[in-house]
């Protein structure tokens, strides 16, 4: 069975009310980080992931960075998905027999404590309150043993002293087109919440946040992948019409949106 027969995230919903990852996702687009592929190979290499590692992946998605961490064979892998469209679409990719998908909530897995050695989720913290991006980072802190480490690839804000009015405007302009609650924080922000959940930040790293433009698109899917988007796109009013609405709002605040992945390590 391909990956194509199996159910997608977000099944059944209506396309112009779909969040815009999974609208992305059934226009063919593979990459969903905000930084890109690369910022998501930058995140791997902090984690530096070895074949005695017991890795957790919080909210994987449809599987691409899961690929990615087992070609570095790791001794087990689990991942963590509210939707099971995702879960259907990761566990397929799983062949090992300490490799595993289920449907759960980052903030409550129901992992046993201590028992990873490196834990990582992109793409999903933004998406949350306040509340619940500390309950997922005190949740990754709890499932790692000592000396774990915790990597996250996220949106971020730009500069560190954004007004609030600023913060606002952006957040409540980027939910309003991508259909689900937007929440970045600025770089300063994300290492302060690492921070006061007890994480010591080792690595960052910055790119732009460039996920409709052209040359992202390329980079990401190939140049294949990125005619089968646009083709996709095209073809679909109702996408079109989304992806162009997310995209003049990427451009709008193009200066003050940018992507941050950070690894950190529990004491």
């Amino acid at each position: 069975m391909s990956t194509f027969d199996l159910p997608f995230p977000a099944e059944g919903l209506d396309p112009a009310k779909m969040p815009g990852h999974w609208l992305l996702a059934r226009l063919g687009k593979r990459v969903l980080r905000p930084g890109g592929i690369e910022l998501t190979r930058e995140m791997l290499r902090g984690l530096a992931i070895y074949t005695d590692d017991d890795v957790v992946e919080f909210a994987p998605g449809l599987g691409t960075t899961a690929r990615l961490t087992l070609q570095l064979s790791p001794r087990s892998y689990t991942a963590i998905d509210r939707d099971e469209g995702a879960v259907a679409q990761v566990q397929s990719i799983l062949k090992g027999p300490l490799q595993r998908c289920r449907i759960g909530l980052a903030h409550e897995t129901g992992l046993p404590s201590s028992s990873a050695t490196v834990v990582y989720g992109e793409a999903m913290l933004t998406m949350l309150t306040p509340q619940m991006k500390r309950q997922t980072v005190r949740e990754a802190f709890r499932c790692l043993s000592s000396g774990g480490r915790y990597g996250l690839h996220e949106m971020t804000l730009v500069p560190d002293d954004l007004s609030d009015e600023q913060k606002d405007e952006i957040q409540r302009e980027l939910s309003a087109v991508i259909r689900v609650g937007a929440r970045p924080l600025t770089q300063q922000e994300w290492r302060e919440l690492l921070e006061s959940e007890g994480f010591i930040i080792e690595r960052c790293a910055t790119a732009p946040m460039h996920l409709l433009k052209t040359v992202r698109l390329i980079q990401d899917e190939g140049l294949g992948g990125a005619l089968r988007i646009a083709w996709n796109t095209l073809k679909d009013p109702v996408a079109l019409k989304r992806v162009l609405d997310m995209r003049k709002v990427f451009l709008k605040y193009e200066a003050q949106l940018g992507a941050m992945a950070l690894v950190a390590r529990k004491p």
